[in-house]
């Protein structure tokens, strides 16, 4: 399974859970998904283990979540943010655009040597020369020069990638540092390509 359908299939899930859980617990639904994974090479069982945040969220998908309450664990996850300890969040935006397209990583078929990719394009547009993109995720077409390069929309970006649910807690980004799907260098690479003006993606 690739990167890309591993995605699509926590997106399914996501959608599909309300469903289940109409007649199901959530147990039973944790259940029936660890009965139908099974381990092979670098995927494991734990990758179906819930952080509180993700708990939370199970408990609250078929009804609205208290107010106080997600704003409790959006904070959290900004409160866990690690921002560069040397201030520089930017990298190489022709980096970051190799790791945009890669799909690679986290997959049973690849091992721990393999160097995880982003795939951003499979829920963002980014950059206009590429004509295959996802659009579950807004549009990144411009990000920086909508937005500028300020040390303020450094941090928000950096945070954004890091973990997404510091800003809207139960969405389906995925916690691209927190999670350790990329390295710190890697997500300055895609940050360069987000907000670098020279990057395709501000021309």
């Amino acid at each position: 399974m690739t990167l890309r359908n591993l995605l699509a299939a926590s997106a399914l899930v996501v959608a599909l859970m309300p469903a289940f859980q109409a007649q199901s617990s959530n147990a039973d639904v944790l259940g029936i998904m660890k009965s139908s994974f099974k381990e092979r090479g670098i995927a494991k069982l734990d990758r179906l283990d819930q952080n509180d945040l993700q708990k939370q969220c199970s408990e609250y998908s078929t009804r609205p979540m208290p107010a106080p309450m997600k704003a409790a664990l959006e904070k959290a996850a900004l409160d866990a943010v690690k921002y560069p300890a040397d201030g520089n969040f930017l990298g190489d935006w022709k980096q970051g655009e190799r790791i945009a397209q890669s799909g690679l990583g986290l997959q049973f078929s690849d091992n721990d040597k393999t160097v995880n990719g982003g795939n951003c394009y499979a829920c963002h547009q980014i950059s206009k020369e590429e004509i295959s993109y996802g659009n579950i995720g807004p549009t990144l077409y411009q990000y920086g020069k909508l937005r500028g390069n300020t040390v303020e929309i450094q941090r928000y970006t950096w945070a954004r990638i890091w973990n997404a649910h510091a800003f809207n807690a139960c969405n389906i980004m995925p916690r691209f540092g927190a999670a350790g799907i990329l390295t710190e260098e890697q997500i300055r690479h895609v940050m360069a390509l987000l907000l670098d003006p020279t990057s395709p993606v501000n021309r």
